[in-house]
């Protein structure tokens, strides 16, 4: 009986291998035409970085031979010391940049967080109505705003300060708002009220409660920000137009005027970008978790 039972079961045995191993073999199969996708994706996102790498490693005459050779032959570092300590002062525009770009996120931080909270904890008339007068402010573009704003910082002297740049950010941004909202709507109300119980005003519970709970948000704001601000090119070229206040963009700008060498522009495109990717890297932890909660609950 046994035996006879045990030849029974093996064609059930075999058929059952044999359906997982096709399995097998089509998750594999899907796994590699996903990856092979992706990777071509990549590929294309990464190629102008590339070719933008291979410029600044090269000599001028290397730039302009054809056919163009991706690898650069010999490999040529000179155009990074060129961009960085030539004729236009570089490092100028990289210290003014990174001046803006902390004020400005300390001011996004500071303002949104505050201006979050309360539309998020607090019950007023109107809340509803005023908060989506808001959200619908992100729909204004910029140059509509552009001839007003000058003409008001140019009336109190701001012209060529970077008072028109970072003032702005300590009266909050839409959609860092939106964002911090959504996070704060997700901290459970328990924690809020064992505070207001323990004596704290509204003050002491955002500093104490919703600030350190909102890291992760906090971190996407501030990376939102800083990339926003170093990338900026309109608002510096309208309100700052003496040298010496320019801002690392201008100053990228300022290298076709004066210079056709693309080498050493390429140099200085990559110097430009390494403080976004590394802010980037070290808080993208941060940055992925925030964006992801910020939307869970509305």
């Amino acid at each position: 009986m046994s035996v006879a039972s045990a030849h029974e079961e093996t064609p059930g045995r075999s058929s059952a291998a044999m359906v997982t191993g096709r399995s097998q073999a089509g998750r594999i199969a899907e796994r590699t035409v996903v990856y092979g996708l992706l990777g071509l994706v990549a590929f294309i996102m990464l190629f102008p970085f590339t070719w933008v790498l291979s410029l600044a490693l090269k000599t001028p005459p290397q730039a302009f031979i054809y056919p163009p050779a991706l690898i650069p032959d010999p490999i040529s570092f000179e155009n990074f010391g060129k961009a960085l300590f030539g004729p236009l002062p570089f490092l100028l525009f990289f210290q003014n940049t990174l001046i803006i770009a902390i004020l400005v996120i300390v001011g996004d931080l500071l303002s949104c967080s505050l201006i979050a909270y309360g539309f998020a904890r607090f019950r007023f008339p109107g809340r509803d109505i005023l908060f989506l007068i808001l959200l619908s402010t992100l729909m204004v573009p910029f140059i509509v705003r552009l001839v007003p704003l000058f003409v008001m910082f140019q009336s109190v002297g701001w012209i060529n300060t970077f008072l028109p740049l970072v003032v702005p950010a300590f009266f909050g941004t839409p959609l860092f708002i939106f964002l911090m909202r959504q996070f704060f709507l997700t901290v459970p109300l328990e924690l809020i009220d064992a505070a207001r119980i323990d004596g704290a005003n509204e003050l002491q519970v955002w500093w104490r409660i919703m600030v350190p709970l909102s890291k992760p948000v906090m971190a996407a704001v501030a990376i939102f920000a800083f990339q926003a601000t170093w990338n900026d090119f309109l608002a510096p070229l309208v309100f700052l137009q003496r040298r010496e206040v320019r801002t690392i963009i201008l100053g990228l700008y300022s290298f076709l005027g004066i210079n056709p060498d693309y080498p050493t522009l390429m140099a200085a495109t990559i110097a430009s970008i390494i403080p976004i990717v590394v802010i980037f890297f070290l808080f993208q932890n941060f940055f992925v978790k925030g964006i992801t909660v910020s939307g869970l609950k509305g």
